[in-house]
Formats: structure tokens, C-alpha cells, sequence
């Protein structure tokens, strides 16, 4: 992957403003915060976060691919304020889980998701070469 950003903009810091990648595209669902039993173990967004997370790099594995491989996430946050204020905290899990891979990243504010209890939902496409 090539993360590809003018020259004259400050460096982004958590995601990349763009990516070049070749090989064969991986396309992973909307993924919530529940587990593989589809039940939420916790109501708050940090934990959800965790288990979202923790299901997208299974589904990677299961395609025989991994954290690495991610070019773009798409975040759907039902509470905005909540997320702002745990940023830290969501930095450290991302990288505990995911590593030092930052793809180019959007994180959106809605009203809700399908999941009742859901927090928030990740959509994400990866590269395996």
C-alpha cells in the first residue's frame, strides 16, 4: 500500500487521506459490537467498539487476511459526544487490535443502526495482495 497525502498538508494522525493498493478486494459488512453469538455483552460504545474490532480482524482471518490489509473504514456512531470524549481510549484499543495500519476513514453521526443495542457499526474494505 502507498498512503498518498499532498505534500504540503500536515500529516493526518489516525487515518490516511489516501491509499494506493493492488491485489484482490475484501469487502466486510457493516460489523457491530456483538459476539459471535450475535448478543451484546455491554450497552456502551467503547466496549462495543472492543468487539467490533475483535469480529472484524476474525472475519480478515477468516479470508485469510489480516489488520494489514485494510485500505477503508466507514464508522456509523449513534452517540457522537460519547465517541469525542473516549478518543483516547479508542485510540489505544484500535491500535492494541488493529495495529499501525491507518487507512483513509470516515466516522459518521447517526440516529441509529439496525441493531437496536448497537453503538456502532464498521464497514471496511481490504487489499490482499
Amino acid at each position: 500500500m502507498q498512503h498518498i497525502s499532498p505534500s504540503d498538508w500536515p500529516r493526518p494522525r489516525g487515518y490516511s487521506n489516501g491509499i494506493i493498493a493492488e491485489g484482490k478486494v475484501f469487502f466486510l459488512a457493516g460489523v457491530i459490537g456483538w459476539n459471535e453469538k450475535e448478543e451484546f455483552a455491554s450497552d456502551d460504545l467503547v466496549d462495543q467498539f472492543r468487539q467490533a474490532l475483535l469480529n472484524i480482524r476474525a472475519i480478515l482471518e477468516a479470508g485469510d487476511s489480516g489488520p494489514e490489509h485494510i485500505t477503508r473504514m466507514t464508522w456509523f456512531v449513534t452517540d457522537m459526544d460519547r465517541y469525542r470524549n473516549s478518543l483516547p481510549e479508542i485510540g489505544a484499543i484500535y491500535k492494541e487490535i488493529i495495529g499501525k495500519n491507518f487507512p483513509v476513514m470516515a466516522c459518521i453521526g447517526v440516529s441509529a443502526l439496525v441493531e437496536k443495542r448497537a453503538k456502532i457499526e464498521i464497514e471496511v474494505t481490504a487489499m490482499i495482495a
